[in-house]
């Protein structure tokens, strides 16, 4: 399957998908082709109207609903007003290298928007769930350190990519212990890790890391960098497989099955993680 594209999508009629930051990028093309498969598509995005303007250039069954997710009271409320069954929920809204600032809930907002508010969000999503929770992560999680006792840049000095680096980790450590606690009690929800490789999105324009688009032709384009987020949303994978391009590095490419990193696959500190984040949303470990 190492040429898989959407081709290879199976039919989706009657199944609904929640993607968050679906109003651009990998985001916006995810959502595009869960629609045209036949899902209803809840686009769960900050800015209304910008979510409203790219559904309408969709074809099939569309949605859009406000969520910020690094906003935790926007989170809850997104969560507390689902009803029905879900059956896939993507994790894909993110930002990278932006200055410190916080949240009104004291939160750093890169961290919030990475790592913090799409942990709540499943975790107050999870018992609608039906098939699978996906976490778009990067391969920059391999560069970032888990410091469990300062978590919100409280008291380290703030660096912008770091802060990305170690956001990317948890999403993936995340992974690791909700698919353990799944499997413990006998459920058949997956949770699956996605990266895009390197693509040339708007993710990164803004920030000192935008050099990296100036590379295109060694870099995956945004279509191919959405592939392994459809592709592990939609096919038979393990729970906690990590999905990514299939070239060198992991770059760029189809999807395909791969492995994340050592700390990324520590389920201790998956643990210890799933804990200190609890606590710090204002939620039971």
């Amino acid at each position: 399957m190492s040429k898989w594209t959407t081709a290879d999508m199976p039919a989706m009629t009657g199944k609904t998908v929640v993607v968050t930051g679906a109003s651009s990028g990998i985001g916006l093309i995810d959502a595009r082709e869960f629609a045209a498969a036949g899902a209803h598509v809840v686009l769960a995005v900050r800015n209304l109207q910008k979510g409203n303007d790219v559904a309408t250039m969709m074809v099939g069954g569309t949605e859009v609903r406000q969520l910020d997710v690094s906003d935790l009271t926007s989170v809850r409320a997104f969560a507390d007003a689902w009803t029905g069954s879900l059956d896939v929920l993507v994790n894909n809204a993110g930002v990278m290298d932006v200055p410190l600032s916080r949240s009104r809930d004291g939160l750093d907002v890169q961290t919030a928007t990475n790592s913090f508010g799409p942990f709540l969000l499943t975790n107050l999503l999870l018992p609608h769930i039906t098939d699978r929770v996906v976490w778009v992560t990067s391969q920059l999680h391999r560069m970032g350190h888990l410091n469990v006792a300062d978590l919100n840049w409280e008291t380290r000095a703030y660096k912008p990519m770091d802060a990305y680096n170690d956001a990317k980790l948890q999403v993936v450590l995340y992974s690791l212990e909700l698919q353990r606690r799944l499997t413990a009690e006998g459920s058949t929800v997956r949770s699956v890790v996605a990266h895009p490789g390197i693509a040339t999105t708007t993710l990164a324009a803004h920030s000192s890391s935008n050099a990296i688009n100036r590379f295109s032709f060694l870099l995956n384009d945004p279509e191919h960098g959405a592939l392994p987020t459809l592709f592990a949303a939609t096919q038979n994978v393990d729970g906690n497989a990590y999905i990514g391009p299939s070239g060198l590095g992991s770059i760029k490419g189809n999807p395909k099955v791969r492995k994340p990193g050592k700390t990324g696959r520590d389920p201790e500190a998956a643990s210890i993680l799933w804990s200190a984040v609890s606590a710090k949303v204002g939620m039971s470990g």
